[in-house]
């Protein structure tokens, strides 16, 4: 029983370390030394008769049964932890990850309902700026999370589409007071970016044949919710996210100076482990969700796939 149980550590060690591609770093998550660490995946490299890292520079990198064991650990590890899950305090309860401008515009409203509806499953949420959404549900301490992104998840996650993102520019009713659906327009507004990249504009305008209008000037911002908070104050027309926006554009603080909707191929999804101990209340969680996705968007909009 004492040699399964020191290769367990060793395994645990192992796993660490793998992640990290670092000794150090997983001495200390893992409160040892480095030395300890060492010795651990020394162990293990005796025990199974192969290498399991080779250094190329000042990081480690999994040789190919590294890479095999570190997989299966992942895996190993996170069902150990759901299982110690289940005996906390809070069994019943949501960890979720969620981007800031998605909850800042509609998130934190729909959670306050599913509250009031359900009191028996908590949600705990972390609100993140992400510029690329992402979750690694073996490293990270939540058991759901909703991204943007195209749906291709890892086999061993649970999706579920909530909304598509459909893109659409949006100003103050004041901004252009005589809406045109001349797009030539816009060479003269000031354009607002929710991304550094100014990526929204690029493909808003290439849907519509318009990239002849520049997009090389105007604000840029960090979050969608900046660019919209920036085109509710009247400092130009930003390109936003349909259902981000609908309460603003339904209360009259913005409007739709051109009604081409165009979609992006990407949605936000809400995501979970298909391993998870709490798939109950991640089917009450979602279902609500869905309940609260804005279904009356604007009649009057022509809707363009990508």
């Amino acid at each position: 029983m004492s040699e399964r149980i020191q290769a367990l550590h060793a395994l645990r060690a192992f796993e660490v370390a793998s992640r990290y591609g670092s000794f150090t770093r997983a001495a200390q998550e893992l409160a040892l030394t480095q030395g300890a660490v060492s010795h651990h995946v020394k162990t293990l490299e005796d025990l199974f008769g192969c290498s399991l890292f080779e250094r190329r520079g000042p990081k480690l990198h999994l040789t190919e049964h590294g890479r095999l064991l570190a997989q299966e650990l992942k895996v190993g590890f996170k069902i150990i932890e759901n299982a110690c899950a289940l005996l906390r305090q809070d069994r019943y309860g949501l960890r979720l990850k969620a981007p800031s401008t998605l909850t800042v515009r509609w998130l934190l409203r729909a959670l306050d309902g599913f509250k009031k509806l359900d009191d028996t499953c908590s949600v705990q949420l972390s609100s993140v700026w992400m510029d690329i959404d992402s979750v690694d549900f073996y490293s990270e301490p939540y058991d759901c999370a909703i991204l943007l992104g195209n749906g291709r998840f890892p086999a061993d996650v649970e999706s579920c589409k909530l909304f598509d993102e459909w893109l659409i520019p949006v100003c103050h009713p004041d901004y252009l007071p005589n809406p045109s659906a001349d797009l030539e327009v816009l060479a003269h507004c000031d354009l607002l970016h929710p991304s550094p990249d100014r990526r929204d504009w690029r493909r808003w305008l290439a849907r519509l044949d318009a990239l002849h209008i520049g997009i090389d000037r105007g604000q840029v911002f960090d979050t969608l919710d900046q660019g919209i908070s920036a085109a509710q104050q009247g400092l130009g027309i930003s390109v936003v996210d349909l259902v981000l926006a609908s309460a603003d554009v339904a209360g009259g603080r913005l409007i739709t100076p051109f009604k081409q909707a165009v979609s992006t191929g990407d949605g936000y999804y809400m995501t979970w482990l298909k391993s998870s101990p709490k798939a109950r209340q991640m089917h009450k969680l979602r279902d609500y969700l869905l309940s609260q996705v804005p279904q009356a968007l604007n009649r009057d909009l022509n809707y363009l796939y990508a």
